[in-house]
């Protein structure tokens, strides 16, 4: 047997990964192992250790192998079946939570999409940030829902669950705000064999010769499924702003606003449609 300071010193991964990956083995706090150095672990312990750390020195996602990703300050559980959230889809949220506020009042119970939910992050802490919201979250991907599904019951957010590809199983339902973080990477970038990426569904990242396959589809039909002065809010990659903004033209919206992510990156593409809607373009920074 060896010691837990022992074992921390002879992984080959990052200290704060390998620190993390034993909390997890021994269902305990950061606090503790800090406290706890000299502790002996079991061989069952150190085999398991050993193994994920094997795995995360082969690149796979640290958040697959301890199963959860912090998403707006809650864990999320996750797997390989789903996109692990990231900090730049944050900014879905506080741009969301900040038009519905200022369009229809706090008190109001805005009806809100989140298409392509995957883990649910998106779509659950909208229903938990926003009192009294009506969340439907879409998504194509039976193993996904289900497991959308156990993190709305483990946040205990009120939202429904609907199985379907964008919009195809929503029939004429309507909503105040759409919300998206859809596959937006060209299929032959270079980046889907590198680092996470390759571990990650591919269905939830390639979208199409340019990456815009999924966005063409969710813009030309959200037109249908937004009430007068809805707004359409989409994450895309580093170098669509621009493509996307002129799609929401084409397809009727204005009022159309990009917002940067932490890295000073256009991420965020939004829009309203119909009544209210002005056409000014607003690029912004990061924050809504």
């Amino acid at each position: 047997m060896s010691r837990i300071d022992e074992q921390l010193a002879r992984s080959r991964i990052a200290p704060a990964e390998a620190r993390l990956l034993l909390t997890q083995v021994l269902g305990r706090s950061h606090a503790w192992l800090a406290a706890h150095g000299e502790e002996a672990l079991s061989e069952e312990q150190s085999g398991r250790f050993a193994g994920l750390v094997s795995r995360r020195a082969q690149g796979e996602p640290i958040a697959y192998l301890v199963g959860w990703r912090e998403f707006y300050g809650r864990s999320f559980a996750v797997t390989p079946e789903v996109l692990i959230p990231r900090p730049e889809t944050e900014l879905l949220v506080d741009l969301a939570v900040a038009r519905l506020a200022g369009s229809r009042g706090k008190a109001a119970a805005p009806r809100i999409l989140d298409l392509g939910t995957g883990s649910g992050c998106l779509g659950i802490t909208l229903a938990l940030e926003i009192p009294g919201a009506r969340v439907t979250a879409a998504e194509v991907s039976p193993a996904a829902l289900e497991l959308a599904r156990s993190n709305a019951r483990a946040l205990a957010a009120p939202l429904r669950l609907v199985e379907s590809d964008w919009f195809s199983a929503l029939a004429d339902a309507r909503f105040d705000l759409v919300v998206a973080n859809p596959p937006y990477i060209a299929e032959n970038d270079p980046h889907l064999r590198q680092g996470d990426l390759r571990f990650e569904p591919q269905r939830a990242l390639a979208s199409g010769a340019d990456g815009l396959a999924a966005i063409r589809r969710i813009v030309a039909r959200a037109p249908r499924h937004l009430e007068a002065g809805g707004w359409l809010m989409v994450e895309h990659g580093y170098d669509q702003a621009e493509a996307v903004a002129a799609l929401m033209r084409a397809a009727g919206f204005a009022a159309i606003e990009q917002r940067r992510d932490l890295a000073g990156i256009l991420r965020i593409c939004a829009a309203r449609f119909g009544k209210g809607a002005e056409t000014a373009l607003d690029v912004g920074a990061s924050g809504p």
